[in-house]
């Protein structure tokens, strides 16, 4: 079916809610934009759905919410009735019609017989993940664009641990999503007839006061926080998310007394006005945090993203400017902290992506931690836990990955940048206490381990033209993998998708014992690395690049050299 078949099926539809045909009859003469709507089903992949809000078969709307809830509905029943009675919990965050499209999934899966359990106001997709075993749900949602701009939603699925869908588990309900061939021919009951039913339930207040409770076990040291906590000077963004409320409440509940909110940021805003991007791996969406931050001096600053995955921290440097840390450089102080100021199991383990720094594995190691990588995306990790928690062959200490995601306790299964405000503040503290910002902490572990630097570039390639973009080039370093890079030689090279490592100096191949993946990753000769991956949730395709240096001078200088080298020559193939 070609797409104008599709759209035909649309307008011409009786049922068509009405906001969407009005957009349809607006659209009517843009052929471009009604082919990017219904050229193809909107992608459910491994970690749910991501997509532009508006009409179509490749946009989030009712419709395409009403088709990813109905596979999940599907997989659900084929566990039967004890499955459907201990149902679902369903959160949303900020974004343009995310209260809309969480009911939606709840009549959705209501209408199957389902128990939803909706959050009445937004809510952290952490507090998702936590409310999922605190009810002993089977499954989870969370309607949520992440730090995607403000045109964006999603929709995130979870399984019964509270972590996102592992690929084995993903794939079956992709296949149920798939088995639906026309979305506008899903019915769902009223909300009301189904609350009526016991369907549908709302969950207040009471989850948020059990979540804080948890979240005050994240503290390390208490006697540290009791004494100093109060004189530690944080200011806090939300940008426009769903951190406010549970990051400031637990910071008092543990003792952060002085604690100031960025206003103009602190109110639930699907625009985001305030911000270019809601991504605190941006340095621009510390603009406001840090002109309050210079009115009261701070210590530090903490930036999370608008579903409170992500957390940034800034603080300031040897001339007394704020700087925002990366997520790397983050997750190394905290692991180091975590490592050194308490007692280490012999079992202990740190997890990380493949494209996380290996300043955290040196790290580990020097606290005789083992260090296994995940491949990218947090439900990796998430799934890592569950596997040990039941072997009991490692004791779980940390998770993170260098887009801003860490985990410090297993009570949630996703990344968590709550749990990660508190254990920023509490570092904060025990630095300044030794009469030192985060940044010269930060750098006594460059002294002590090395000068671990990592880039990241990417590229925004829109459309069908640009996924066609994005493979080529991947499939052009599959089929010619560089012999260097900026002069030094590639020794390793680790192909995801036929999950393959090989040594391109004794031909020796290895397997990958990872799920297939399309990404690549090249090791050179001197520990450096570079890695391409193309973005699951938007129309990227990503270049990582990690070194290490003798000096702090020397780790920039060889970072941006090899960052520039490479990327001038994936400009060609654009």
């Amino acid at each position: 079916m070609n797409w104008e078949t599709t759209y035909e099926k649309w307008i011409q539809s009786p049922t068509l809610d009405k906001e969407l045909q009005e957009q349809l009859n607006e659209l009517k003469n843009n052929q471009l934009i009604l082919k990017e709507s219904f050229y193809r089903n909107l992608e459910f992949g491994t970690g749910g759905m991501r997509g532009e809000i508006g009409p179509g078969t490749n946009r989030m709307n009712i419709y395409t919410i009403r088709k990813a809830s109905a596979g999940f509905a599907k997989y659900i029943e084929s566990f039967g009735e004890e499955a459907k009675n201990r149902g679902v919990a369903i959160a949303f965050d900020s974004r343009h019609k995310s209260p809309e499209f969480a009911m939606e999934a709840a009549k959705t899966l209501a209408t199957y017989g389902i128990k939803a359990y909706v959050f009445n106001e937004l809510r952290p997709t952490p507090e998702l993940s936590f409310a999922v075993r605190q009810l002993n749900c089977f499954g989870g949602i969370v309607i949520t664009a992440s730090h995607n701009p403000p045109e964006y939603n999603g929709f995130k699925v979870y399984g019964d641990d509270g972590g996102q869908l592992p690929p084995a588990a993903a794939d079956q309900v992709i296949e149920y999503v798939n088995s639906f061939e026309n979305e506008l021919e899903i019915e769902v009951q009223s909300e009301q007839e189904l609350v009526e039913k016991g369907l549908i339930h709302r969950l207040d207040e009471k989850m948020d006061q059990l979540y804080v409770e948890q979240l005050k076990t994240v503290i390390v040291n208490n006697e540290l926080v009791k004494n100093h906590g109060k004189d530690l000077k944080i200011v806090f963004t939300p940008l426009h998310g769903t951190a406010l409320v549970p990051a400031t409440m637990s910071l008092n509940a543990v003792g952060f007394e002085n604690v100031t909110v960025v206003e103009e940021q602190a109110k639930a805003d699907p625009n985001f006005t305030t911000v270019k991007s809601p991504n605190p791996e941006e340095h621009a969406a510390f603009e406001y945090a840090i002109r309050y931050g210079k009115e009261i001096d701070a210590d530090v600053l903490i930036a999370t993203d608008p579903d409170a995955d992500r957390l940034g921290i800034a603080t300031k440097n040897e001339n007394g400017e704020y700087v925002v840390l990366t997520g790397n450089q983050t997750g190394a102080l905290m692991l180091h902290y975590l490592l050194s100021q308490q007692d280490v199991p012999s079992n202990g383990l740190l997890l990380k992506t493949i494209v996380t720094s290996e300043f955290g594995q040196v790290i580990a190691s020097s606290f005789g931690v083992r260090t296994i990588d995940t491949l990218t995306g947090f439900k990796f990790i998430g799934e890592k836990i569950k596997e040990y928690e039941q072997t009991n062959e490692y004791s779980f200490l940390f998770g993170y990955e260098e887009s801003y995601g860490y985990l410090i306790k297993p009570f949630v299964r996703d990344k968590d940048a709550v749990q990660a405000t508190i254990l920023a503040a509490e570092i904060a503290t025990f630095y300044k206490t030794k009469g030192m910002t985060l940044y010269e902490g930060l750098n006594s572990l460059y002294d002590q381990y090395g000068f671990y630097l990592e880039g990241l570039k990417s590229l925004t390639l829109k459309g069908i033209e640009g996924t066609e973009k994005i493979q080529a080039i991947l499939t052009n370093y599959r089929q010619n993998p560089p012999a260097d890079i900026n002069g030094l030689k590639v020794v390793t090279v680790e192909d995801y998708k036929l999950q393959e490592k090989t040594s391109l100096q004794s031909g020796e191949k290895e397997q990958i014992l990872l799920p297939k993946s399309n990404v690549l990753k090249y090791h050179l000769e001197d520990g450096s690395w570079v890695c391409l991956r193309p973005s699951g949730t938007e129309p990227k395709i990503k270049f990582y690049f990690g070194i290490v240096g003798e000096t702090r001078e020397d780790s920039i200088q060889k970072l941006d050299s090899i960052q520039q080298a490479f990327m001038e020559k994936i400009q060609l193939l654009v």
